[in-house]
């Protein structure tokens, strides 16, 4: 008799604070027989039995790894800090099985948070990810846009800030946040010149805005 593949879920569980993880989310994950989980969300849904799996950085084995164990019938659930859709696993997921295969459950993205905090909207907004390496974009790519955020939690991933805005030009200012939603949130703003350097949390977006904007 034929296995009966079930579709993988892919939940969004927020910027860190457990009261940004909607009951969707919750309701998902207790559906689970495997949980795909990365070190920051590995205490997550303690109450929850099913098998966990670190999803690591090795994204062609994890997507093996979902397979076989989709393969033989079991509930896969996959873990996304924020949004899943934004620079998540959600994309080479989805890519491999298809988008029918898969069911995705929204979050609260540390973009949205950052954004809110400062009162902006932020529909116009570029987002860049640095949180592994320095992205390959010039300033003059993203001198149009008034609204920058980057997310990298890493000193160097500053520096490349600061290089950007050297070559950016004046009028903007500059946002450092991190470890948005927990306990110890703090958002400053910093002065383009200060920027590298910086000593900085894992869990850190800036956002570099036209001043005209914050008036």
């Amino acid at each position: 008799m034929a296995v009966e593949k079930k579709k993988i879920i892919i939940v969004g569980c927020g910027p860190g604070a457990v009261d940004c993880i909607t009951p969707a989310a919750e309701a998902a994950a207790g559906k689970a027989d495997v949980l795909i989980v990365s070190q920051r969300l590995k205490y997550l849904f303690p109450k929850c039995p099913a098998e966990r799996i670190d999803s690591g950085t090795d994204v062609a084995g994890i997507l093996d790894t979902i397979a076989s164990r989709r393969d033989d019938g079991r509930q896969v659930v996959l873990l996304a800090t924020g949004d899943p859709g934004i620079f998540s696993l959600a994309k080479p997921v989805i890519r491999r099985f298809g988008r029918e295969n898969c069911e995705v459950i929204p979050g609260i993205s540390s973009v949205q948070v950052a954004f809110a905090r400062l009162g902006l909207d932020w529909q116009d907004a570029r987002i860049i990810s640095a949180h592994s390496s320095e992205p390959e974009m010039t300033a003059a790519d993203l001198r149009p846009a008034g609204k920058i955020a980057v997310l990298g939690g890493r000193e160097t991933a500053l520096a490349w800030i600061a290089g950007l805005l050297r070559d950016l030009g004046s009028g903007r200012r500059v946002f450092l946040c991190e470890d948005l939603t927990l306990p110890g949130e703090r958002i400053r703003e910093v002065a383009p010149t200060d920027l590298a350097g910086l000593p900085v949390s894992s869990r850190a977006i800036v956002l570099i805005i036209q001043g005209e904007l914050l008036s």
